[in-house]
């Protein structure tokens, strides 16, 4: 209302009603005032001096009252509620999560949310409240009482910036496929798959179309026809060259540390490189967290251990181990491991006068994550892995009438250690800086008592990461990448005998440096997503520069059809080589070597991708068509045992297949179907059959899978079917006791079958307090499925098969207890 000029007497310092004190202001100032008469009615203040100007008058009924009072025009104010204190808990819309680091403004006062989400003004100027944040989209709040109660305010994600589900729970709960072409794994979502009893990382990801390993190893991964070492690994960032304990059987990367798994099979964004068959991305738990929690569990491989620590206001400190139990007791389960991987190696080699004993085997790993916030600004976050496989056996002889016993051992280690630095500088920009520091060595010492000989072999890799990267928000639908990154790797390769002496050391180093810039559109509707950009690749060693384009592009034609198009080029100068079948004692037969531009190529990729889904009523249906061509592969990297062997040759690949995916959710019942085609052919223009298909070319790959999730029980069986790995057959024996083989890879193995069963069960006191038991069965028909195999002459002369087998009847358990 407005307030007349109605006369009252000034009695100064007496206490009047706030009505009458303002009809005294007026006659003072020749003003009017307007307000709802109901937000004064029980407000109070004594007289006033006369005020000598229009602008004290504001700041007086503003301290006095509480209220906000502004100046309309030279003789009208307005009067509205006000408030000591505006106060609340901002909060994601989709996880519930909060939203730290927000910045928000009332009128000329502004603040900065804490990590949860928090946010507090005193005295705000404003009766509008505006909250910014990078990734998330700006709300803008009218001043009440439920601001003033510190309320939950829930923040709508910028989609943009952080890439939306567009086909949630693939496989099970807690997969999803997202709009930039990429599959994401959340571990705290994560149910159950077969076979599996814990969140294997490396695994898990082979349940995808697509991806498959040819010898059921997480350390030998094949995503649509490539060969392991074309895999960019990453943990928190940090370019990894181990992928598995066990030498392979399962994943070294801890389950409980590790939050979620990012995989590209195509689409990569332009701050990556490296890896031109794929990308597997493993990051920690990023929020700092507040109150102590963690986890203790036992399988029949290990004891694990996971512990969060808060070491104050701004900091936290997570911690996680694991050792094999090899040790303390030989378990079923490590039965099963250790037969698969001593096949046709040193550890079996005995004969007559030689014997082996005393075999140990060990392995270990721990993380160690430092999370540190010093401002509502700035993020710190130090992070270390180590990890450990270890063999030791005896080799013993009766020479001379003495026994004789020398040790030999394999020695294979990864140290990582990063340090990752991220700087909000508004509500639409921010940069993160990261440095990265990752050593791999593999270390063999086999001893021929016989020979009185010991062979020495190492393989180590040194690589340093440092980059900076931008991100820049021009508005709420385009955002914008910029980078620069550089790499320097260096790999050195040992090979030492004593009797007789002879030393080869080998080294080589690479430095790369990379620029990028991305463009990332959405639509009104956020109905298409596209990404635009580029990277630029400059090799000093080579002085070669090296372009490459990346494009993605999702659309949805309708509310249950949703299309898919990605392309991409990358490069990389690392790979994998098996130069003997028993180096490194037979076991881990690969090393890692750097192009050197010549003899040994850079690789180069390009894809190309079309997919198409459609989701309705717990169906999903994804279908996707791809082709691939990569050049510049050695042939040692490949694994050939048969003509080529010995031949040292540079080719190229290209894989066309198609992944299909079929899924149907009932309300506690998961069940999928995934289907691959492959076909992958080599070209190796110095051979004399120059194409011929690849090593890797698994033509058809099923996989059938059920899950019933209904706590506190949950149950998962999967069948997993494929055509035989290539094969060569030996057509004859030479004069000169060679032998003369068929075509390459003109025959096949037999199919691989396995059955496998998973079943856990959870006691819940709380969400912070439970248990989980579980139990799991790999390959429950005990199926003898062969995965390689390769010929050598017996003492007849005469070729002779040696078969390379699966894991057989493999039991596992689970006891894990939350803290």
């Amino acid at each position: 209302m407005l307030l007349a000029n109605t006369s009252i007497g000034q009695n100064i310092g007496e206490v009047r009603p706030l009505e009458e004190v303002l009809i005294i202001i007026q006659q003072q100032h020749d003003i009017r005032f307007n307000y709802d008469p109901e937000v004064i009615r029980e407000i109070t203040c004594v007289v006033p001096d006369r005020l000598s100007s229009l602008e004290q008058v504001i700041a007086w009924l503003e301290k006095e009252t509480g209220l906000l009072v502004n100046r309309l025009s030279d003789n009208f104010v307005s009067i509205r509620p006000g408030f000591s204190r505006v106060c609340g808990y901002l909060k994601d819309t989709g996880t519930n999560e909060p939203v730290a680091f927000a910045t928000i403004q009332a009128g000329d006062k502004s603040t900065v949310a804490d990590e949860n989400g928090y946010f507090e003004i005193q005295q705000p100027t404003s009766d509008t409240v505006i909250v910014h944040h990078l990734s998330y989209l700006e709300r803008k709040l009218s001043l009440t009482n439920a601001i003033k109660d510190c309320p939950v305010i829930l923040m709508d994600p910028n989609q943009q910036i952080l890439p939306e589900i567009v086909l949630s729970d693939y496989l099970i709960t807690g997969v999803n496929k997202l709009n930039n072409g990429s599959y994401k794994i959340d571990f705290d979502e994560f149910t159950i798959l077969p076979g599996l009893t814990d969140s294997d990382v490396l695994q898990s990801i082979q349940a995808f179309p697509g991806i498959l390993s040819v010898n059921e190893t997480v350390s030998n991964i094949n995503i649509r026809g490539g060969s392991h070492d074309q895999n960019l690994i990453l943990w928190d960032g940090i370019k990894m060259y181990q992928s598995g304990h066990f030498f392979g059987l399962i994943s070294m990367y801890h389950p409980q540390i590790t939050q979620n798994v990012t995989l590209r099979k195509n689409g990569t964004p332009t701050r990556s490189s490296d890896g031109v068959s794929g990308t597997i991305e493993m990051n920690t738990d990023q929020k700092l967290n507040r109150q102590l929690s963690g986890n203790a569990g036992i399988t029949f491989t290990d004891v694990n251990g996971f512990v969060d620590i808060p070491t104050g206001k701004s900091s936290s400190m997570q911690v996680a181990a694991r050792k094999s139990i090899s040790d303390l007791i030989k378990t079923p389960t490590y039965a099963e491991y250790f037969d698969r991987i001593s096949q046709n190696t040193e550890i079996e080699s005995d004969s007559g006068t030689l014997v082996n004993s005393n075999v140990n085997f060990d392995f270990l790993d721990g993380s160690v994550r430092w999370l540190f916030n010093p401002s509502a600004r700035d993020k710190i976050r130090l992070n270390l892995i180590y990890t450990k496989n270890e063999l030791v056996f005896n080799e013993n002889a009766l020479i001379d009438s003495q026994q004789v016993s020398r040790e030999s051992s394999l020695d294979q280690t990864s140290i990582g250690g990063g340090i990752h630095y991220q700087r909000i500088w508004s509500e639409r920009h921010k940069t993160t800086a990261n440095v990265y520091e990752s050593d791999y060595k593999l270390k063999a010492i086999n001893v021929d008592i016989l020979q009185n000989q010991r062979f020495l072999q190492e393989n180590k890799v040194s690589e340093t990461g440092a980059g900076l990267i931008s991100d820049y928000d021009l508005n709420n639908r385009l955002h914008w990448q910029n980078g620069y990154q550089f790499f320097e790797t260096k790999v050195t390769n040992l090979d030492d005998v004593d009797n007789p002496v002879y030393r080869k050391l080998e080294g080589a180093v690479i430095r790369a440096h990379a620029v990028f810039s991305e463009l990332s559109w959405a639509s009104e509707n956020r109905q298409t997503n596209i990404s635009l950009g580029g990277r630029l690749n400059y090799l000093e060693k080579f002085e070669k520069l090296i372009p490459e384009p990346r494009f993605i592009l999702n659309h949805w034609l309708s509310d249950n059809w949703n299309l898919e198009l990605l392309a991409e080029y990358k490069h990389q100068y690392t790979s994998q080589v098996i130069n003997f079948q028993t180096d490194f004692l037979g076991i881990e037969k690969r090393r890692w070597q750097l192009s050197d531009n010549d003899t040994i190529p850079i690789i180069t990729g390009k894809q190309i991708s079309m997919g198409v889904s459609f989701s309705e009523n717990g169906w999903l249906v994804n279908n996707v068509v791809f082709y691939k061509n990569v050049d510049g592969i050695s042939s040692q990297s490949q694994g050939f045992q048969n003509q080529f062997e010995f031949v040292k040759s540079s080719g190229s690949y290209i894989a066309r297949g198609v992944d299909l995916l079929v899924r149907k959710q009932f309300s506690f019942l998961n069940g999928w179907l995934s289907y691959s085609f492959l076909d992958s052919q080599y070209t190796f223009e110095e051979f004399e059959d120059s194409a011929f298909p690849s090593n890797f070319d698994i033509t058809h790959s099923v996989s059938l899978g059920i899950t019933y999730n209904r706590s506190p029980l949950l149950l998962s069986a999967g069948l997993n079917w494929h055509t035989g790995k290539p094969t060569t057959r030996p057509q004859s024996v030479t004069s000169n006791d060679q032998i003369n083989y068929q075509s390459p890879n003109s025959d096949r193995l037999d199919d691989y079958l396995r059955l496998d069963l998973s079943a856990i069960y959870q006691i819940k006191k709380n969400n912070a307090n439970r248990a989980e038991f579980g139990f799991s069965i790999w390959n429950l028909l005990d199926r003898d499925n062969p995965i390689s195999n390769f010929y050598s002459l017996d003492q007849q002369d005469e070729p002779r098969e040696v078969v390379q087998h699966s894991l057989g009847f493999t039991p596992n358990m689970l006891v894990r207890f939350y803290f």
